[in-house]
């Protein structure tokens, strides 16, 4: 789950993903086949749902391109490729709602990678932060709001970009108290909070 700052506070974010399409596994990446229509056949798509504004629309596509060069590195996965061949839905619900901003770019890499690997994120989890093309965690802003949205709904572990660690180790201690709070610099650490446990 993601955490976002509104002009209301803190709250939590879902991000869903799914694929659209079936997967076809028998084209060559490379773009190689021709459909019937004569048509040089597309490998893998991405649309975007949600009344997302134009930074959070930059940062899923950001998300998307670093989860599948993270997936590509992951060569021994057989999920490796998957990213590159499917066509896949994300989704950040409440629609009506706008939503914007760079934050929830660790949050949606973490949805798509679940999704890759078709296994689920650790439970009573949240995090925030912006990822850039080389998946370093970038600071936030909102983290009181944030940190509190977590703890409203029951979250007890927590992950923040590391440049955000003197805004959290400035809250009082009853907003600290019953969290584990994990700060990262880089996407790789976030992915082993996220799925080894």
């Amino acid at each position: 789950m993601g955490l976002a700052w509104t002009s209301h506070g803190g709250s939590t974010l879902y991000i869903e993903t799914t694929v659209h399409r079936k997967l076809d596994t028998t084209k060559p990446l490379d773009g190689s086949t021709i459909d019937k229509s004569g048509q040089q056949q597309q490998q893998g798509s991405f649309a975007l749902t949600g009344h997302l504004g134009d930074v959070m629309k930059e940062s899923a596509n950001i998300a998307y391109t670093f989860a599948k060069s993270f997936m590509l590195k992951r060569e021994e996965e057989p999920a490796s490729e998957f990213l590159q061949r499917a066509h896949i839905h994300l989704h950040v619900p409440e629609g009506a709602t706008p939503k914007d901003g760079p934050s929830a770019g660790c949050t949606m890499v973490t949805a798509l990678l679940s999704l890759a690997l078709g296994k689920p994120v650790r439970p009573n989890i949240a995090m925030t932060g912006e990822i850039s093309l080389t998946g370093k965690i970038l600071a936030v802003g909102g983290i009181k709001e944030k940190v509190i949205a977590a703890k409203r709904v029951g979250v007890q572990t927590i992950i923040l970009p590391d440049d955000n660690r003197k805004d959290f180790a400035d809250l009082p201690d009853y907003i600290q108290d019953g969290l584990t709070v994990h700060f990262v610099s880089y996407y790789d650490q976030v992915f082993e909070i996220a799925f080894n446990y």
